[in-house]
């Protein structure tokens, strides 16, 4: 099995997935172990001075004011566990709580939070021992970090609260620990506080939101070749130089990518075939390289800002180098929470514009030949009528989704967090927002394959026909008459989301950008 090593100087994205994903186990590095060492000697002797150190020998928040006498410090921190595991709401998902785990360990690791390392190896044991502790959709505002999602994963590391275990049983997490040779922690100074004080959960879901778009993206651009094609389409507008002296990244990416879906198709350039002759292209089909471009753009500063904080310690108080703890405001989540709002915008916009070419391929007025709904005997039939209905739900859901988290605050703890993130809504948000792009995606497949192979006569480009042809092998039927359309539906959103489409693409095309 895959083995992450967590050293003092951060983690990458690929990492993160392999933990949370790909359940890859993770070890300390021995740098990782003495620098939680040498941290943990600056807090015990802090610990052992008469003046009061916030998170050391101070209550948190608004009651941090109070000093806190040594007898009593233990069931501080036990308490402020047990205190902030106030989640509620449905279970976030499993790859959610490991990602969240994994960054927390990743922090702690750096040396800069005081945690001993025995509580650090107990957190790489949970992990490893495929215990997930059961966290819920709400209590995080995003400042102050994820407080209430990690405070549930302390609980487990605690021995209490719920967790599921590696059969996806959800029992006592005393009882999993228990089983697998897990002692639970005894928290001391500062470490209650220094498990639950992090961006990690929202930088988790950033992280895999990001590796989800980078394969829509792509996806994307295979469907509007598609579609292009089904339309009669010109690919004149993917030239290089055009896009050369509009030198966004992402937009010259993504008319690569359909120039390169398109090269040999028989379909393309029957502008004046016609009866009706066409100049040019509709929007949604012509400028689909400059909307998925600016997409794939913001996804590079979104990319930029989760490295960054990848490399971060992000705790308070923080351990220094030179000896001194100091409170700060790092745990902030307005640079992640930015991002995954602006994430959710594109996504909202490329999925609205698939939305309009799908459109376009039923609607008998401009779909350049095709039948009404692409439909086996129209009237008798109704073809894809309805299925363009579901695409449009989804499509103004995303829109509903892409109203901004972070522009909204609302304070909390006696006024002390007068202003919050709510990253972890951002992040909430995005993950349905990517689901439902999945599945305007794939209706998108699924119109386009079905029209072209109602092109009779001509030949679509190579690449398109191994799309074509990988789809009908998943289950994603052809035309013909109408049929429970559902389960077809369904199969092409498997063969999108699994990465079904780019994997028959890409042996034609080479590598997409």
């Amino acid at each position: 099995m895959h083995t992450v090593v967590v050293g003092t100087s951060g983690t990458t994205a690929e990492d993160v997935i392999a933990v949370a994903r790909g359940n890859a186990r993770v070890e300390l590095s021995g740098e990782a172990l003495d620098a939680l060492a040498r941290a943990r000697e600056i807090v015990d002797a802090l610990a052992a001075k008469p003046e009061p150190v916030y998170g050391v020998s101070t209550g948190f928040g608004a009651l941090a004011s109070r000093h806190i006498s040594p007898e009593l410090r233990a069931q501080l921190q036990r308490n402020i566990v047990r205190s902030h595991a106030a989640g509620m709401g449905p279970r976030v998902e499993r790859e959610v709580v490991r990602a969240l785990m994994f960054l927390r360990l990743k922090t702690v690791a750096s040396g800069h939070t005081g945690v001993r390392p025995s509580v650090a190896q107990t957190m790489a044991d949970v992990l490893n021992a495929g215990i997930t502790p059961v966290v819920h959709e709400y209590g995080s505002l995003g400042c102050s970090g994820d407080l209430a999602p990690l405070s549930h994963c302390a609980l487990a590391l605690m021995g209490e609260g719920d967790a599921e275990g590696p059969d996806g049983t959800v029992r006592p997490a005393g009882e999993l620990l228990a089983e697998h040779g897990i002692e639970p922690v005894e928290l001391r100074e500062k470490e209650g506080l220094a498990l639950l004080n992090g961006t990690d959960g929202m930088l988790g879901m950033l992280v895999m939101a990001l590796a989800d778009l980078d394969r829509l993206y792509k996806s994307a651009d295979i469907t509007a070749a598609l579609t292009l094609e089904a339309l009669l389409g010109t690919d004149k507008v993917l030239q290089p130089e055009l896009h050369a002296i509009r030198p966004h990244p992402g937009q010259g990416a993504s008319a690569a990518n359909m120039a390169a879906v398109l090269k040999g198709s028989g379909l393309t350039g029957h502008f004046q075939e016609e009866s009706a002759p066409r100049v040019q292209d509709a929007y949604s089909v012509r400028c689909a390289p400059q909307v998925a471009g600016a997409g794939r753009d913001t996804m590079a500063h979104a990319a930029l800002v989760a490295s960054r904080e990848l490399a971060s310690a992000v705790d308070n108080p923080v351990v220094l180098p030179d000896g001194r703890v100091e409170s700060n405001g790092n745990f902030h989540g307005a640079p992640v929470a930015y991002v995954l709002d602006f994430l959710a915008i594109a996504a909202a916009d490329l999925g609205s514009i698939a939305e309009r070419r799908t459109d376009r391929l039923l609607d008998k007025n401009r779909s350049h030949g095709l039948p009404p709904f692409l439909a086996d005997d129209a009237g008798v039939d109704s073809g894809l009528m309805i299925a363009q209905y579901t695409q449009a739900a989804l499509v103004s859901e995303m829109k509903r989704l892409a109203v901004p988290a972070s522009a909204d605050s609302i304070p909390s703890s006696a006024m002390q967090e007068d202003h919050v993130s709510m990253g972890w809504s951002a992040a909430r948000k995005l993950r349905t927002a990517v689901d439902n792009l999945t599945r305007i995606i794939a209706i998108e497949l699924y119109a386009a394959t079905r029209a072209i192979e109602l092109r009779h006569g001509l030949t679509a480009a190579p690449a398109s026909l191994a799309a074509i042809a990988a789809a009908r092998e998943a289950g994603v039927q052809g035309p013909g008459p109408d049929r429970f359309l559902a389960p077809d539906l369904a199969a092409a959103d498997a063969f999108v989301r699994g990465g079904g489409l780019l994997a028959a693409v890409e042996p034609v095309t080479g590598p997409l950008a």
